[in-house]
């Protein structure tokens, strides 16, 4: 049986989720697509591969036929509006996933901490920078404790909507935080590029972890094998180059990143770089940061729906 979801947002990544959904999962079934444009390309998609929608916002959602039936409801809008949106759909019941920096629910990186938050009501799906670098830091915190990470994520221009520039500053905020609180560091920095050059560059994204001197063998086991766990469902994800280690003798003062109480000791620099090459579903293959999202949002989906599934087997 196939949980049934709407899809809030028919710009870019609302559109990349609804054709992703459509062509890679069994698990879901999209039935609506909402938007407030009604002369949008990803409604006018939708309703050509017979999907229902509106151009009302959630409202229209709300009163649309079916509209019982829907079991997650995936918002691909702004920060500002899933926190109205989250309140309309409230005395609903539905499971929201949230693509948004908003981040009313707690974060998600499905190949971190997906199965801590499977029960939740709203999930929030961090930044493409996040879900990108995120599970770097991780796998780094894995084998010794960070001290500090700063990412860098550098996109193309070209795929930065209005959503996204309306968000930037909740994406360094958004991202900072779940480097520490889903990545483990003790402190997080996030930093997003909009690369203007033309032709467009795909996604790249530059982690750097302070940890102390441990096994740099073990260090580059976790990284690769937490690359190889993303590449499951996001192929374009790769890793640039050999994972680097720079020793930062006790002599190099790092105060200013790790607090005045920070003991003076040899430590090391772990820098890993990546690229995100999009799978072209509905964005161009320079569009890593968006098919990131939408990849990450599925596997949630799907994972969220196969739950709600089990529980209703259950209870027949």
């Amino acid at each position: 049986m196939t949980t049934k979801v709407a899809i809030v947002g028919s710009g870019n990544i609302g559109t990349d989720l609804m054709i992703k959904i459509q062509r890679l999962s069994e698990e879901l079934e999209v039935a609506a697509l909402v938007g407030i444009d009604p002369d949008s390309d990803g409604l006018a998609r939708a309703r050509r591969a017979g999907v229902r929608t509106t151009a009302d916002g959630v409202q229209g959602l709300i009163a649309m036929p079916g509209f019982e039936e829907i079991g997650i409801v995936l918002d691909a809008t702004s920060a500002r509006a899933h926190v109205a949106n989250a309140e309309a759909l409230a005395p609903y019941g539905k499971r929201l996933i949230d693509l948004t920096p908003a981040a009313i629910g707690p974060y998600v990186v499905p190949t971190v901490n997906l199965d801590q938050h499977l029960a939740e009501g709203n999930v929030n799906m961090v930044t493409c920078g996040g879900q990108a670098t995120i599970p770097v830091v991780a796998a780094v915190a894995a084998v010794a404790p960070v001290h500090w990470a700063e990412i860098v994520a550098s996109i193309s221009s070209r795929s930065a909507g209005p959503g996204t520039r309306a968000n930037i500053d909740e994406f360094t905020e958004t991202t900072a935080r779940a480097i520490e609180v889903v990545g483990g560091a003790a402190r997080g920095k996030a930093i997003i590029v909009l690369n203007p050059a033309d032709p467009p560059l795909i996604m790249r994204d530059t982690v750097l972890c302070v940890v102390d001197d441990c096994d740099r063998d073990a260090v580059t086991a976790s990284v690769e094998e937490m690359v190889a766990r993303v590449q499951a469902y996001v192929p374009g994800y790769r890793l640039k180059q050999a994972v680097q280690f720079t020793p930062l003798p006790a002599s190099e003062s790092l105060r200013t990143l790790l607090g005045d109480d920070a003991p003076a000791v040899d430590r090391l620099q772990v820098s890993v770089f990546l690229e995100v090459e999009g799978a072209a579903h509905y964005l161009p293959a320079y569009a890593g940061n968006l098919d990131i999202m939408t990849s990450a949002a599925l596997q949630v989906a799907e994972r969220i729906a196969a739950g709600t599934s089990q529980l209703l087997e259950t209870r027949s």
